[in-house]
């Protein structure tokens, strides 16, 4: 969920209701609770291992663990953050090395040297957990140490966003004491060295966070401490908003209560200040090839069909996010609109045709599955749309239903549902990691998507690219063959937006280029 030469951030251009400033500074010291802000957000981590999760748990990780290399928030590419300094020693871009900053360590006290990077890389690819990130570094052959301070990775094969994948948190650096090289962390703590600490967790409820004085890297905390509290209800977090019970939220809030803030704002009304940045995240349907209705190509090509994704973002998402044609989102580099130029507009005709062309029955049965409590409360609304719109071409009959996100997420990994929604925000932000991380045998989704012209050849030809616009080319006929073959059927692109006291400020720097929160950037006005 980044950029190599000339990779588009994720801007974040603010369009606030009432004017988010950006300057000042915190003073140096002051107590924990003095420059204090709560998160509200409906977005709980599912694990708090690195290893085992790829998902929205990286909002913890990118707060709390620490990476080599990271993007700024003034810049494109990944600079050193762990590190001192990496590059490529080669043409070829195999082999990257970097070197550690001095005096790191652990907020358990040990040292964070080159023994401890190692390990962090082998454990992810060695314990391969089926939620983890370990995909995203199956391009890694080996990892070398060079005395306490030097690591060297080689690389099966040509990759220029190699450097992006470790500004990533499945590249979060732990320590070998605290976490097996064989099995996950067990318990409900994190030892990290990132700008915070994890003082205390409860799962689904709580994380409180507080400032790490032994951080050594280059982020400016401009608050003392970050409690972030997990919500279920979209409706009761917006009311501890407006309660002064939280001072900002981030993820969940539904269409419904941005347009009421808009609408307040509007009117004058400037209680609570809403900024809207441009998105990265993705919303899409999976199709199961295990399954006997998903697996025919004829059945996924009509409900792609059928879909009416203008509809869709009006009367669900009230306008608060774009219709998608891709799997790679709008503003990405190497984006095209591969569905739409392959079906065009909704037509149930043409539907009906590709039915009868493979000798299908109608109507089809299908059964698509969501997750409840991970995306917001418009969800369920969501699907009850797609449902309306696949049953009223007479082609489909359509089954609904939900699970909390635990359990969804144990369910599509084993490969238990027909179809199933998932949202995506990019490791980073390139036409790549929107099409990498679904395909080949094991997958983020946990569905097989075997095509050997998209992970033989024209992937590998891509990251051979480090101009990313050079990539295009061979990105372009990617998407083009996903369309083909609705493994994936893109529905909406989000934008990001953030409800907010008047007198929270940093909004416009704490939200990175894959849409996640550094939350040190966050303070109040009144505490400079």
């Amino acid at each position: 969920m980044f950029d190599r030469n000339g990779l588009r951030r994720a801007a974040a251009t603010i369009l606030p209701l009432a004017l988010v400033a950006g300057c000042g500074a915190l003073p140096g010291s002051g107590s924990q609770e003095k420059h204090r802000i709560v998160v509200g957000t409906t977005s709980a981590p599912s694990s708090l291992d690195p290893a085992a999760a790829w998902d929205g748990s990286w909002e913890l990780y990118r707060n709390i663990y620490q990476t080599l290399m990271a993007v700024p928030n003034t810049g494109t590419s990944p600079e050193p953050d762990a590190a001192r300094s990496c590059r490529f020693s080669d043409a070829a871009s195999r082999v990257y090395r970097c070197v550690l900053r001095e005096g790191l360590k652990f907020s358990s006290g040990r040292p964070l040297d080159a023994d401890a990077v190692k390990h962090s890389f082998d454990r992810t690819t060695s314990i391969k957990s089926p939620s983890g990130p370990a995909a995203l570094l199956d391009n890694l052959d080996e990892v070398r140490t060079r005395g306490k301070r030097t690591v060297v990775f080689r690389l099966k094969k040509p990759d220029a966003t190699f450097p992006f994948v470790l500004s990533t948190p499945a590249a979060s650096l732990v320590d070998p004491q605290e976490y097996p090289g064989a099995t996950l962390h067990p318990d409900d703590t994190a030892t990290g060295s990132g700008p915070y600490t994890l003082r205390s967790y409860r799962p689904g409820k709580e994380a409180v966070l507080v400032k790490n004085p032994d951080y050594k890297g280059p982020a400016e905390l401009r608050n003392d401490s970050v409690t972030i509290r997990y919500y279920t209800s979209s409706r009761r977090m917006v009311d501890d908003l407006k309660a002064g019970r939280i001072d900002l939220t981030y993820r969940g809030l539904t269409p419904r209560q941005i347009s009421a803030f808009q609408d307040a704002g509007s009117a004058g009304d400037d209680a609570v200040q809403l900024s809207e940045m441009t998105g990265s995240e993705v919303h899409f349907l999976v199709f199961n090839p295990k399954d006997a209705q998903a697996a025919k190509p004829a059945v996924r090509r009509a409900v792609a069909q059928l879909v009416d994704r203008k509809e869709l973002v009006r009367d669900v998402h009230d306008r608060t996010a774009d219709p998608l044609y891709s799997m790679v989102p709008t503003g990405v580099t190497g984006h095209t609109n591969a569905f739409l130029d392959r079906y065009g507009q909704p037509s149930e005709d043409k539907a009906r045709a590709m039915l009868q062309q493979a000798g299908i029955t109608t109507p089809v049965p299908l059964t698509l599955w969501y997750a409840r409590d991970r995306y917001g409360d418009s969800t369920q609304r969501e699907f009850a749309e797609l449902k309306a719109q696949l049953e009223r071409s007479g082609l489909f009959e359509i089954t609904l239903r939900s699970r909390s996100w635990a359990s969804f997420q144990r369910g599509y990994l084993k490969g238990a549902y027909p179809v199933f929604g998932r949202g995506w925000s990019a490791d980073f932000p390139d036409a790549d990691n929107y099409i990498a991380p679904f395909v080949g045998d094991h997958n983020a989704m946990g569905t097989p998507y075997r095509d050997r012209e998209l992970t033989g050849r024209l992937l590998p030809t891509s990251r051979k690219q480090s101009d990313r616009g050079a990539a295009g080319q061979s990105l372009g006929e990617a998407q083009r063959r996903m369309a083909r073959d609705v493994r994936l059927l893109p529905l909406w692109q989000g934008k990001v937006y953030i409800a907010s006291e008047k007198d929270v400020a940093g909004i416009e720097w704490a939200v990175d280029s894959s849409v996640i929160m550094r939350m040190w950037e966050l303070y109040k006005k009144s505490s400079w």
